[in-house]
């Protein structure tokens, strides 16, 4: 598939929203255009922070018809995969550092076959190398422009080439996530991504459907 006719996607990142208000938060991303909803599971032991599991994204998952893109920033994560599916999860992200490949091809069969994509994602030290074994069991790629673990970091320009070392060999989706806003999502559009996560630049805007035009414009 040429990147011209891939459809170009914007995925607020849940992490940065207020969890005290979710449900209004979900339906303001709704109003102001987001394709899908992205959401970061960590477990204090792959990244330094604890986030949200199953119970929310069951939660999440009761107020939206969204996609619901669950990131997987956590060791071991085929052992609660179907947890999250369960949950509602329409896609999952796992990191190659955190998973083998006989693992990530056995999850790979067992998602598809329930209709559920399958990413894969890489932190910024992480070349492109290391994925490559594993492209044809995976639907997209995640290039993380900033060190997993916290929002509201900087892009890292490293990002950039990544992408497009990857878009030379791969014609499926291609997501990043970190630091992105209109400045940082048009370069990344540029070297070939078709779906933006952002949490800061969307949530902390003062209108967000203008956040979000903003990046749609980048592509």
């Amino acid at each position: 598939m040429s990147i011209s006719t891939m459809k170009r996607l914007i995925a607020p990142s849940i992490l940065s929203s207020d969890f005290s208000k979710i449900h209004e938060e979900v339906h303001l991303m709704i109003s102001a255009g987001a394709d899908v909803l992205h959401l970061d599971v960590m477990d204090g032991h792959f990244v330094p922070n604890i986030t949200i599991g199953p119970a929310v994204v069951k939660c999440i998952r009761k107020v939206t018809k969204l996609p619901l893109d669950v990131h997987l920033m956590i060791e071991n994560p085929e052992k609660y995969v179907d947890e999250f599916v369960a949950a509602g999860s329409d896609m999952i992200t796992v990191h190659i550092e955190a998973v083998s490949l006989s693992r990530l091809r056995a999850m790979s069969y067992e998602l598809r076959a329930k209709r559920i994509k399958i990413g894969i994602s890489l932190n910024p030290a992480t070349p492109i190398s290391k994925i490559k074994r594993v492209l044809k069991y995976v639907d997209f790629v995640l290039v993380m422009s900033v060190n997993p673990g916290f929002g509201g970091q900087s892009f890292i320009s490293g990002a950039i080439p990544k992408i497009r070392q990857l878009r030379a060999v791969f014609d499926k989706d291609i997501a990043v996530d970190g630091g992105i806003n209109d400045k940082t999502g048009k370069l990344v559009a540029e070297a070939g991504a078709n779906i933006l996560a952002a949490g800061s630049y969307i949530f902390r805007a003062k209108n967000t459907k203008k956040a979000i035009e903003a990046l749609r414009k980048g592509f």
